[in-house]
């Protein structure tokens, strides 16, 4: 059960904190937990506006040095790149603030260059102190990327394949597919294993009304 409480924009999971910084988003997977929930772990992450810099790093603060945290995840409702600036600006903020090494990852849909035309993307996040991507590929064909992640922008799983590329030159990349029906994982793996990087299967979490 989702908390009643207002949305969040910092939760945590296990040992990692977490976030939420735009429910903005170039995908409408079908799968999508946002679809049919309104959080996980009991927090409320259905933004009722994009949160500024500033309300973040307040809510951060709040819980930054509560416990000696394993990692720090950009993932919620929505894709970071699409607020590629906050992110960067976080991610430097955490560096500047955490007293002891900490991962910072990026969870993305791969969409990041499509969305910041002529930004050097993967280089910005390394500058800024980001560790390892996550990149949502899901589909080992264009043809099925589209059926189950339509995508509101053209050359979609191009631009996923051209992220991972680019990506995996100056980061730790693993690229990740749902278990889905329409999914040939085997596929998906070969195209990972192609380009060079890691591959992991995540489960999909079914809908119960």
């Amino acid at each position: 059960m989702v908390q009643k409480e207002e949305p969040k924009t910092v939760y945590w999971l296990d040992n990692n904190l977490y976030l939420n910084i735009t429910n903005l988003c170039s995908n409408s997977c079908y799968f999508c937990l946002r679809r049919y929930r309104c959080g996980v772990g009991g927090f409320n992450l259905k933004l009722t506006e994009e949160p500024t810099y500033d309300q973040i790093v307040a809510e951060l603060s709040e819980v930054f040095n509560r416990r000696s945290w394993g990692g720090l995840v950009f993932c919620g409702f929505g894709e970071p790149t699409e607020r590629l600036d906050v992110l960067l600006d976080l991610a430097m903020w955490t560096r500047k603030h955490s007293g002891r090494p900490i991962q910072i990852r990026l969870d993305t849909n791969g969409h990041g260059y499509m969305l910041n035309p002529g930004r050097d993307v993967a280089e910005l996040l390394k500058e800024a102190g980001v560790d390892k991507v996550s990149i949502s590929l899901n589909a080992g064909d264009k043809e099925t990327y589209i059926e189950i992640c339509k995508p509101t922008i053209s050359e979609a799983y191009e631009a996923v394949l051209d992220f991972i590329r680019k990506a995996k030159l100056v980061l730790e990349v693993e690229v990740t597919a749902v278990r889905l029906p329409e999914v040939d994982l085997t596929k998906v793996e070969a195209v990972a294993d192609g380009l060079g990087v890691k591959f992991k299967v995540r489960e999909y979490i079914p809908c119960f009304y």
